[in-house]
């Protein structure tokens, strides 16, 4: 049995939806995961020693991260690089399976790039498209992204492009990663 934790950056819920989902296939197959949202780890503290395996993932808005993430990395940087770890991209660019290899996801490259800590380990995810729980503002900019990339553009649309079963091989391979 091993310990994984898998510590996320979510904004509209759906990277915590595949944190969950993660943690929960890895339960279910006898190992120990906990999951914790960055600011709450921050707040909280983080007992690293207690795990086997980190898993970090975030979602890309505006083809970014979210600041708290590189200060979380920066922070961490020493802890997550002493034990096996992750990253996970959660982004909507890789509906596009071409864009799920992590050479051609620019967004994991400039997350490696622009972040302290270099991970030895990284997968992207296809994340969703969910208009109509986005705020106005949102919608449009994502909307007209979405045009310029040949992407869905109905403001009624819902489209989950996470590839569930991949998910929980990817929670497999976290596993693995402890020696």
């Amino acid at each position: 049995m091993k310990s994984v934790l898998v510590l996320y950056y979510s904004r509209g819920g759906h990277t915590a939806r595949i944190s969950r989902a993660v943690a929960e296939h890895l339960a279910a197959t006898g190992h120990q995961c906990d999951m914790m949202h960055i600011n709450e780890a921050k707040a909280e503290g983080i007992d690293w020693a207690k795990y086997d395996v980190i898993a970090l993932g975030a979602c890309v808005l505006y083809g970014s991260y979210h600041k708290s993430v590189f200060e979380f990395v920066a922070e961490h940087q020493a802890q997550l690089s002493a034990k096996p770890a992750s990253f996970f991209s959660v982004n909507v660019v890789a509906r596009n399976p071409e864009k799920r290899i992590p050479e051609n996801n620019k967004y994991l490259q400039k997350f490696i790039e622009l972040s302290a800590w270099k991970p030895n380990d990284v997968k992207v995810i296809a994340g969703k498209v969910d208009y109509p729980s986005w705020r106005w503002y949102d919608r449009m900019m994502i909307q007209l992204i979405m045009k310029i990339t040949d992407g869905p553009t109905d403001p009624k649309a819902v489209i989950d492009y996470t590839d569930w079963e991949d998910v929980k091989v990817y929670a497999e391979h976290l596993v693995s990663l402890a020696k």
